[in-house]
């Protein structure tokens, strides 16, 4: 089964580039290029692709904030975005995942990564390894404060089971279903059932937000600077 991908990216050199790189992989296809957020929502509603490769920095509307506006979508609610980015934009990433991006990938990153990043983001995994998780959270995300105006998250909490909240707990340290499945010694198909109705009690769009929800509800908390 093909995989169809959207580009977004103001530079026509790196879409040029990503292009090529994905015509290597005959189960990957271009379905169109966008140059900035506005064309990349637009396009994304118009061809529905399987997988956003979204670039933060761009005119008109950033890459976060069109990132937003697909995965709050609901008739795009199987397409994913994974974040072009560079080691310099961390503070953006955070930013990225919390609006629905399910990970990041460096642009000069290498042919295999890149590829093997969207297959993961497509197969519904959140690209984010237990160092990048940590480096992430430890230096840019802290509890938030309670809004009485936006409860859910923190009720959403409250509402899981003890076994979603161990699960949860291990899905913020970066682990993967089979990882969960063997500290708990279940199946991975038992974690991903879990990790499902954790995502709906915390109206998360993926395991990148779920990450999130884990150290603003303070269930996981950061280490020290």
């Amino acid at each position: 089964m093909t995989i169809s991908v959207l580009l977004a990216d103001d530079q026509e050199l790196i879409r040029s580039a990503v292009r090529s790189l994905i015509a290597l992989a005959p189960d990957l296809t271009v379905v169109g290029e966008a140059t900035d957020g506005v064309e990349a929502v637009n396009l994304a509603k118009q061809l529905h692709p399987d997988v956003v490769l979204m670039d933060i920095r761009m005119p008109n509307k950033n890459g976060i904030e069109a990132t937003q506006e697909i995965c709050a979508d609901h008739d795009l609610a199987d397409v994913r975005v994974l974040i072009l980015t560079t080691f310099e934009e961390d503070e953006y990433v955070v930013n990225a995942l919390r609006a629905g991006a399910s990970g990041f990938i460096g642009k000069g990153t290498n042919t295999d990564d890149l590829l093997g990043a969207i297959h993961i983001v497509r197969a519904g995994e959140s690209l984010l390894s237990p160092h990048a998780t940590q480096v992430l959270i430890d230096r840019y995300v802290r509890p938030l404060p309670q809004d009485p105006a936006d409860e859910r998250p923190l009720r959403g909490l409250e509402e899981l089971t003890d076994r979603e909240r161990e699960v949860l707990f291990l899905v913020a340290q970066g682990l993967n279903n089979t990882q969960i499945a063997d500290e708990f010694v279940i199946s991975p198909a038992t974690v991903k059932t879990h990790v499902g109705r954790i995502m709906t009690k915390l109206y998360a769009h993926d395991r990148a937000q779920l990450v999130i929800a884990a150290y603003e509800t303070g269930l996981r908390t950061p280490g020290p600077r």
